[in-house]
């Protein structure tokens, strides 16, 4: 089956991502659908990775160093920007398409020979599921050493939780889709620590809030697992950005020979923590990974819409440096704006902005107060719902001068044209589905 068919046939369930619904989460169908397919999830050591942030980067950093010390692996991350297989793939970048198509081969006869009386609770898979499913059977038809997989959202009902892994790990926590996860700290890390196996040691990176951490602790001593928490073993971490636009980390741990010193793609005080994260988890799951082949990987990973430094094409030379970033939430875009004026010694920055509906824009937006000169504002494409004008009334309670534009693409080529003519560094953030029109727009400008 060619992967466009299969990604059509795909959107004919339900799709999470893009339409938002309740009591949708559990693990029955999961078990009942991998079970028919022999239980790929087994076939395939791996690592599984929960958190509000930073686990898609810590999950590529992972992938990075197993690469480096010789293994193939399969890396299962969400959601994608400008192609479908950015979220199953490799270290390196894709399977070849026999990979995607036999293993899309083998679900589709799976699932349509199903029948409707025989699917558990009488409900139909879902979009994710199948995807999640979809990776299992990539990773097995390519035979690859190790996976490592990063949830979708929450943890304990998350579609990948049918994984043994040999580690877990849990990033920072944050207030995040409450409706479905919980209006407290506790009850949203509660929902994470659901990934904790009997057993199997957790790798819990550094966290904001103290009783993520409580919460976090008490479940590893419930299911009898090893509990590293980063913040504790990790020891004269420090930082420093190069001309290039680089980051020079070097961190300190109980449990290495040596300090681990890299030149990483990553920038920002969190990333130095979520390097530090990403090697306690590989280092524990695999013991015979050295510093070096630490270092290695975390310098050789990078991520799409992570602090991602874009090329322009000529017809906008002159800005200054085009900065992808998907962070959507009060703190991350907090950092991701201390990070930019901290790379690029600058103190103010040119922004285009658009966010869902549900994000915490009344707190964001007092965050670029001062820092922006030409604010752009728009809808994040057009797949997820977005009120335009509840983001534009925050900018402007802010006392912050702004562009309104509803259609994307226009609001994408006006950012960048005032950009280009002042010289100015400009920061792309608030949706990964906006980084997806910028990076069409790109694309299809740098061919005219």
């Amino acid at each position: 089956m060619k992967l466009s068919d299969f990604l059509n046939w795909l959107d004919s369930y339900l799709n999470f991502e893009k339409q938002q619904k309740k009591g949708i989460f559990w693990l029955e169908s999961m078990r009942f659908l991998c079970g028919k397919l022999g239980n790929p999830q087994n076939d395939v050591p791996c690592i599984h990775i929960a958190g509000s942030k930073g686990k898609g980067s810590v999950s590529k950093m992972i992938a990075c160093i197993l690469n480096e010390a010789g293994y193939s692996c399969g890396l299962y991350m969400s959601p994608h920007i400008s192609d479908f297989r950015e979220r199953i793939g490799t270290a390196d970048g894709f399977f070849s398409d026999k990979v995607y198509e036999d293993a899309a081969d083998e679900l589709y006869r799976c699932v349509s020979s199903i029948p409707a009386e025989e699917l558990p609770g009488a409900r139909q898979f879902t979009w994710f599921e199948l995807v999640t499913v979809y990776s299992f059977l990539c990773f097995r038809t390519a035979g690859v050493d190790f996976a490592v997989y990063e949830t979708g959202l929450g943890g304990r009902l998350d579609s990948t939780n049918v994984v043994l892994p040999l580690a877990s790990v849990i990033m920072t926590i944050e207030r995040e889709h409450t409706e479905f996860l919980g209006d407290t700290i506790e009850k949203i890390a509660g929902e994470k620590a659901g990934i904790i196996k009997p057993s199997v040691p957790v790798v819990v990176g550094r966290q904001r809030y103290p009783e993520a951490g409580k919460v976090f602790e008490k479940q590893a001593e419930k299911c009898n697992s090893l509990y590293k928490d980063v913040y504790d073993i990790i020891h004269n971490l420090s930082f420093l950005y190069t001309s290039e636009g680089f980051m020079q980390v070097k961190f300190e741990c109980d449990e290495f020979d040596f300090p681990v010193e890299a030149k990483m793609r990553f920038c920002g005080e969190e990333q130095a923590w979520n390097a530090a994260a990403a090697s306690v988890a590989v280092k524990t799951a695999v013991p015979s990974v050295t510093v070096s082949q630490i270092e290695q990987g975390l310098s050789k990973a990078s991520l799409p819409g992570r602090f991602e430094i874009r090329n322009v094409p000529s017809l906008y030379g002159g800005i200054r440096s085009l900065v992808l970033d998907g962070a959507h939430t009060v703190s991350s875009i907090f950092y991701t704006v201390n990070t930019l004026c901290s790379v690029f010694s600058c103190s103010s920055f040119d922004l285009l902005f658009a966010c869902a509906a549900d994000k915490d824009i009344k707190d964001i937006a007092p965050l670029f107060k001062g820092k922006c000169r030409n604010i752009t504002i728009t809808r994040p494409g057009n797949v997820r719902a977005s009120d335009i004008s509840s983001v534009a009334s925050c900018f402007s309670e802010n006392e912050m001068t702004f562009e309104a534009q509803p259609d994307c693409s226009l609001a994408v080529q006006s950012a960048l044209e005032k950009a280009s003519d002042s010289g100015a560094v400009l920061l792309v953030a608030g949706s990964f589905y906006l980084l997806a029109e910028v990076n069409e727009f790109l694309s299809h400008s740098a061919t005219e």
